[in-house]
């Protein structure tokens, strides 16, 4: 006979995937590893607040570019983030070029991820500003922040973009406007993209995707719906390793499009049926 405690932790520890009709044991880290990790952590952020205020305003923006990739490189090392990476993938070293990169997301570790493989400007929400830490870091490393509330706000952003990419940036967009738990792509929003047409940028498209052992989709690594920071931060250290997968799909030189194809709401949804079929959603 099965005592009240054995029972009690066989219906807690174990997590049932109703979508992949199967049966997931969780493995979770022990309180010694997540008190190792969050002590790397702590070290290496403490490190890139130094670097931001004290290196970046005197270093060239190759070196600035460079920190920052060897930066997010390391933070994922010491989130035991393994990250693989697939498709059309940019020319190593590569650091800038009138590149516009459009993704899905689903976490703050989207941003570090594709950072680590090439340094990229942001396109975010003003909201990134109050981050404690990450927002001061954001603010360092040049982002474009904007104000999805404020309709007046799009001409701006549009015009950032475009002067971004004609001075040789390599920007990051996530059209959704907001994260989801990796189970969907919401609808993409065109507005920024005309900055990008009008500078006869390379549209890059990526796939992000977080996977489980199994090959089922990790949703607890999400920051997404009422989770706070600090709550996701908390459920990636629990986990004993997360792979983030990043589809570099076949880039898009909108110079070479007819005029017909370069209708930014035509070539939005292109770009968001193309992720949509990779990640098979």
């Amino acid at each position: 006979m099965i005592s009240f405690a054995s029972a009690f932790r066989i219906k807690y520890g174990v997590l049932k995937s109703i979508k992949n009709n199967a049966i997931i044991t969780p493995t979770r880290t022990s309180r010694l590893t997540r008190y190792f990790r969050v002590s790397r952590i702590f070290l290496h952020t403490l490190l890139g607040i130094t670097l931001a205020a004290l290196v970046f305003p005197l270093s060239s923006k190759l070196f600035k570019l460079r920190l920052i990739k060897w930066w997010c490189r390391h933070l994922l090392a010491a989130f035991n983030i393994r990250l693989v990476s697939h498709g059309h993938l940019p020319p190593p070293y590569q650091t800038a070029g009138n590149i516009m990169f459009v993704a899905n997301h689903i976490s703050w570790i989207d941003i570090h991820a594709l950072n680590s493989i090439i340094p990229t400007r942001f396109i975010a929400k003003s909201d990134i500003q109050s981050w404690p830490v990450f927002g001061y870091l954001a603010k360092k490393s040049n982002v474009l922040f904007i104000s999805r509330e404020k309709r007046q706000d799009a001409a701006r952003i549009v015009h950032a973009t475009n002067r971004s990419l004609l001075d040789g940036d390599t920007l990051c967009l996530f059209p959704e406007g907001t994260t989801t738990d990796g189970t969907e792509v919401k609808p993409f929003k065109s507005s920024i993209m005309q900055g990008a047409i009008h500078a006869n940028a390379v549209i890059w498209p990526i796939a992000f995707r977080y996977p489980r052992q199994d090959g089922s989709i990790n949703t607890e690594i999400a920051y997404a719906g009422e989770t706070t920071l600090i709550e996701s931060i908390q459920l990636v250290l629990q986990q004993k390793e997360v792979v983030v997968e990043l589809h570099f799909l076949k880039p898009i030189a909108t110079s070479e499009l007819s005029e017909i194809d370069k209708d930014r709401r035509k070539l939005t949804l292109h770009i968001e049926r193309s992720i949509k079929d990779k990640l098979k959603l």
